[in-house]
């Protein structure tokens, strides 16, 4: 996985463009949060739900969603402050581990990844999880605050999806969009100063 990160900014008013992938499990708020953020009219890919489905999509949890991403979920977010000006490019992934494939088209060339947990359902955040550690993508986890959901301290939740100690878990209502653009803001903190893993290549093997 490559990544371009800008180091530095010339000084002007033009915003850096960042590309941010929002994923996470089936029905923790993807398409709500790209939505109630962007600046400009979201593209969602969202189709009904069918029976054709139901042997693959676990609903547990979530049986009163009638709708599902099928692509991708597309906004965008500018952010003019320092310490620079940044548009953010929004890609929601679908949340079904079929779609698995996909993901790694929607995070080719992003800075960074929100994944959205709900924590009544944690299990559902693990592939995200496990995912972009396996591309080593920087990421940040963060907790939707869904109605009537025990509120789990942030250390509780980062022991049981086994997060790594640098990642940052913060709460958020996908609702809000002064709620979403603070995780965003977040994520693009955490991504300028990540440093991706080095691996371990042998004496006798290219390096390309």
């Amino acid at each position: 996985m490559t990544r371009e990160m800008p180091l530095s900014h010339a000084g002007d008013s033009t915003p850096v463009v960042m590309k941010v992938v929002v994923a996470g499990g089936f029905g923790v708020g993807k398409t709500t949060a790209v939505g109630s953020v962007s600046e400009i009219p979201p593209l969602s890919t969202e189709e009904y739900l069918t029976s054709a489905s139901s042997p693959v999509d676990d609903l547990a949890g979530v049986e009163s969603k009638q709708t599902t991403t099928v692509a991708f979920d597309f906004g965008r977010i500018t952010f003019p402050d320092p310490p620079l000006p940044v548009e953010l490019l929004l890609f929601g992934t679908p949340g079904q581990e079929r779609f698995v494939d996909l993901w790694y088209d929607i995070s080719r060339g992003a800075v960074g990844a929100v994944i959205l947990v709900d924590t009544r359902r944690l299990e559902s955040s693990f592939t995200a999880v496990d995912f972009f550690e396996d591309i080593d993508l920087p990421f940040v986890v963060a907790l939707n605050t869904f109605d009537r959901a025990h509120r789990y301290p942030p250390e509780q939740v980062r022991a049981a999806l086994e997060v790594p100690p640098h990642v940052p878990i913060v709460s958020c209502d996908a609702r809000v969009p002064d709620s979403v653009a603070g995780v965003l803001l977040t994520l693009v903190r955490h991504a300028i100063t990540y440093r991706p893993k080095v691996s371990r290549i042998s004496s006798d093997q290219e390096i390309t």
